[in-house]
């Protein structure tokens, strides 16, 4: 369990399924985290050996995800984060603090020297929470990911060095 200063971030389980299904389907939610069996796919990550999913709660509640993946090759290891929040809890600053949480804890327990995260590029307040937690643009990512629409869109890849984190300290 990691504990950040207004939310918990635990290992999800399959007593989250429902509850990250219906956050999932929120319009907001699925059109950044679209998905066709919603319910299988965080299964999935639940299960995963490459992916560790974290329920966030805040006052005792469920309210998103955050999940961790890394790569191993000692040549290129980092970490890279992924974070969805129930429409009603955006603009709070909690998934900044779950960011933070998750982070911080890739760094210091962790000893990644390197993290990214890759939010869609009109995607404005997800960019702006991350540079709040100490991420950085590093470049765009032309037609990265397929929408809703069915058309391609840029991405933005975000970096935190553990070297410039205020996080490692």
């Amino acid at each position: 369990m990691l504990v950040g200063d207004r939310v918990t971030l635990r290992l999800a389980s399959a007593d989250d399924l429902a509850a990250l299904a219906t956050i999932r389907r929120e319009p907001v939610v699925l059109q950044r985290w679209r998905g066709d069996d919603l319910e299988k796919e965080i299964l999935q990550a639940i299960e995963s050996p490459e992916v560790v999913l974290y329920a966030i709660e805040y006052e005792n509640q469920v309210v998103g995800a955050i999940q961790a993946y890394e790569e191993t090759d000692p040549d290129y290891r980092h970490a890279g984060i992924d974070v969805y929040l129930a429409t009603e809890f955006h603009g709070r600053g909690l998934g900044t603090d779950a960011v933070r949480t998750l982070a911080k804890y890739l760094i210091t327990d962790q000893e990644h020297h390197r993290l990214v995260i890759d939010p869609a590029a009109d995607n404005q307040a997800a960019i702006k929470a991350y540079q709040n937690v100490g991420f950085r643009i590093v470049g765009v990512m032309r037609q990265y990911e397929r929408g809703v629409d069915g058309a391609w869109h840029d991405g933005v890849l975000m970096e935190m060095l553990a070297d410039d984190s205020p996080l490692s300290a």
